[in-house]
This record gives structure tokens, sequence and C-alpha cells, in this order.
């Protein structure tokens, strides 16, 4: 689909450079850019000693939202002249209620930009990927630190398993993918149960009816991970985005995710498109 809307988030210590990489893909597509400036509120504090430090916290609480309110205001300085079409709001949730404040926000956008500065903050980052990857039904574009994003990549490599997650991923690209040079649909050690007698046919098929210039590959792990595999085919076919399904679920507010999801999560080796 196209990507009209883009959101990236951002906290009130946070500097400039996520924003910026935000800014010039919206710039590449003529896109219209959300910035969200999340800051996580304390909690209140409790038992025996909680009238003695109330005072000190309503204070601690009060500088936070002082805080956020001049990022968010320097957020718009920084914007202007970069991000024509821009809008800047702010949100100061509790730590428990973080992630579906920035799901909410997401819904509203067509895709979420992750990049270096958010993926170095392990709160607001965990807060992120739960709320815009898993409770917005949106596409997250991770952006890891030393890489160049584009929004009108050249080759890409889609990690295929014929499940809905990885399905959902390629509809959400497939503006991308049919503008791209080269199209790698890969699958790891495929089963034919799953893709069917010829593994990647029917996907590939689906991608060149949309103008896709498709490549099926199919390569065995080799007592290798799957995460290494495509890491490493990515790299043998220069690939400048990898596109994905995320695979986890919520239970009593905690995530569990797959293996290459979490993986690809931690530690990058390019952009990635995800989508769950």
């Amino acid at each position: 689909m196209a990507f009209r809307t883009i959101l990236t988030v951002t906290g009130p210590n946070t500097g400039d450079n996520d924003l910026k990489l935000a800014a010039d893909l919206c710039n590449e597509i003529g896109a219209h850019l959300a910035v969200l400036v999340v800051a996580i509120a304390a909690p209140p504090p409790v038992g025996e000693y909680a009238a003695v430090v109330s005072e000190a916290w309503l204070e601690a609480r009060q500088s936070d939202e002082n805080l956020l309110k001049k990022r968010a205001t320097a957020v718009s300085a920084f914007l202007a002249g970069r991000a024509p079409l821009a809008d800047v709001s702010s949100e100061y949730p509790e730590a428990g209620w973080a992630d579906d404040t920035i799901g909410r926000r997401a819904r509203y956008a067509d895709i979420t930009v992750f990049g270096p500065e958010l993926l170095a903050n392990e709160t607001l980052k965990s807060k992120t990927i739960e709320g815009a990857l898993f409770s917005s039904g949106k596409p997250l574009l991770l952006i890891p630190q030393g890489s160049r994003p584009t929004l009108k990549p050249k080759r890409v490599l889609v990690a295929w398993d014929a499940r809905l997650e990885s399905s959902r991923a390629v509809r959400e690209s497939l503006d991308m993918l049919a503008g791209a040079d080269e199209v790698h649909l890969v699958m790891v050690d495929p089963v034919e149960d799953d893709h069917g007698a010829e593994p990647g046919a029917d996907a590939a098929a689906y991608l060149a009816r949309h103008g896709v210039n498709v490549t099926v590959d199919r390569l065995p792990s080799l007592n290798h991970s799957v995460v290494d595999v495509l890491r490493r085919h990515a790299a043998d076919i220069a690939a400048d985005l990898m596109v994905m399904g995320a695979y986890g679920h919520s239970r009593l507010r905690e995530r569990i995710f797959g293996g290459v999801t979490i993986s690809m999560l931690e530690d990058p080796p390019m952009p990635i498109l995800m989508a769950h």
C-alpha cells in the first residue's frame, strides 16, 4: 500500500537524528510526518512512606511534564523547513499503558519508523514495539545505525514462510516491491505441506500479478539458524530492505516473540519492514 502518513516516536531526552531520518523518508515519497513525543510517568508512591514522598513525586511529575512540553516545542522547531507536512503531539502515560497509547496513535499512520536512537532506548523501544507493531495493525520500519533507509528500495529480500504474518508484510509493502528492480522471495528449508508442491510458486505468481520482478530463492539452513541464513543472503544480494512477518502474542501484557522476530528486533542487520 502507499504510505501517506509516517509516524515516528521520540522521547524528551532523545536526539534529533531519528527525526531527520523520518523527515527524509517523508520527503522522499511526499508523505505526512507525525511525531509522537512520549515520556513515561513514574508510578505513584505506595506503602507506609507514600505520604512522605508524595510531594517529591508530584514535583518530579510536574518537571517531567514541563520537559515533555519543551521537547515537543523543540521538535516542531527542528522540523520547520525539514518536513513541510508534519504534526507533533505528546503523551505522558503510565508505564503500564504506554504501549496502548502508542498503539492508538500508530493506527492513524500507515507505518511507524523506528530509528537507531529509539532502538537504543530500552524502555521506550519495548513500549513502541508492543504498541506500534502489535496493537496498531500497521507495519514497522526498523532502521539500524549506519544504514541508509529508503522507501524506494532497489533490491528487497522478502522472508517468506507462507504464514499470515508474512502475507501481511508482503501486502503492506506491495507498492515498494512493485517499484524495486529485484525482489527475492526467500524460504529457508521450505516444507511442502506448508508451501505446496512447488514452494514459493503461489506467492511469486501473486507478486508478479502486481508487477513485481520476483525471484524465488529456496535456501537450506545447513545447521545454521534461520536468522543467520537470512542475514547472509541479504548481504549476498546487496538488499537494501528486508520484509518479514513479526510473530508474537500478548498474555497478561507480556510479549512472547518468535525466535527470528526477537533476533531481528534486537539486532537488525539492515532496514527491516515488519508486520504482524
